[in-house]
């Protein structure tokens, strides 16, 4: 089996350290340490810490879409695979020990001057945003698939964070249960 690359091992190691122990909490010693490369080779790949964490956030987003796709893929009508969001939510959640969200771990972990990162969170919840508007618009008019699309977007985010506030899966089932009144 090939060894990972310089730069897949860097993004591989910041991911898991970034995502478990915090921005903050991981300097770039110790990602090059695990990564088990040399200074001069991630310097060569990233000019700092942040540039790790924008690319650990793009590979994150393309992983979790695709997670996401995938769990809700055999749901055919728009309300059933925005329902079924909520047991992807609820099945990733419990995979990681309810560790939450990527995008809002870092952002609420960083300085105030590291708009690189803020700007992939933005993005990142912008897309799911306009995913859920996508999947509804096959059902609704575009005004009320936006409209009803950001209420389930609040649904989905707040599930997350509460959820991994009290490591439990409850306010993912309150949050399915209230989207289901919504789109009735």
């Amino acid at each position: 089996m090939k060894k990972a690359g310089v730069k897949d091992r860097i993004i591989a190691t910041a991911s898991d350290l970034f995502y478990h122990n915090g921005y903050n909490q991981t300097g770039i010693n110790q990602i090059i340490a695990e990564a088990n490369v040399a200074k001069a080779s991630m310097y060569v790949h990233f000019r700092s810490k942040e540039d790790i964490a924008v690319a650990y956030l793009q590979r994150r987003h393309g992983v979790w879409m695709g997670n996401l796709a995938s769990y809700v893929a055999e749901h055919t009508d728009p309300k059933s695979k925005i329902l079924g969001s909520f047991d992807f939510l609820e099945h990733w959640l419990n995979e990681v020990n309810f560790r939450g969200c990527g995008w809002q771990n870092i952002v609420t972990d960083l300085p105030e001057d590291h708009s690189k990162i803020k700007d992939q969170a933005i993005l990142h919840k912008s897309l799911v945003r306009e995913w859920i508007h996508g999947v509804l618009s096959e059902a609704y008019s575009d005004e009320e698939a936006a409209n009803l699309g950001d209420e389930i977007h609040v649904l989905l985010e707040g599930a997350i964070i509460l959820s991994q506030i009290n490591k439990e899966s409850w306010p993912i089932l309150k949050a399915k249960s209230a989207c289901k009144k919504l789109l009735a």
